[in-house]
């Protein structure tokens, strides 16, 4: 049986960047559930204050919810893994163009407000700030 050999490399980011998601595992660790936990706590505080989400429903709007869909992707796939600062601290560019200032925009108004609605989750991320130092 002859050797299939690699296509060229003139094929498209997109296509090699989804092909090699299908073959990296999930990150599945502690750290990185804390990190979905946090983000997906910042995206309902700003959704409730921005969009008018709910706050009796716990629902976001579905730009709020498209966005945190993409986070959680983008966490599963981080190449750090459990070694990773946070987002809002990493020098890798993750995040398309497109996203990164909606997240940029998420994070500056949540992040005071987590310490008071999430004491315990925002502790955790600051001393994961502080381990990444």
């Amino acid at each position: 049986m002859p050797v299939q050999r690699p296509s060229s490399p003139a094929r498209s980011a997109s296509s090699r960047s989804s092909k090699q998601a299908a073959l990296r595992p999930a990150n599945r660790g502690r750290r990185i559930r804390r990190e979905k936990r946090a983000i997906a706590a910042m995206c309902a505080l700003y959704c409730r204050a921005h969009h008018a989400g709910s706050a009796e429903a716990a629902r976001l709007c579905g730009a709020c919810e498209d966005l945190l869909r993409y986070a959680h992707q983008r966490l599963d796939q981080c190449v750090f893994g459990e070694l990773k600062q946070p987002c809002d601290q990493c020098a890798t560019d993750c995040y398309s163009k497109t996203q990164r200032p909606r997240l940029r925009a998420v994070m500056r108004y949540a992040e005071p407000r987590l310490r008071w609605r999430h004491p315990l989750l925002s502790l955790l991320r600051l001393i994961d700030k502080w381990r990444a130092r």
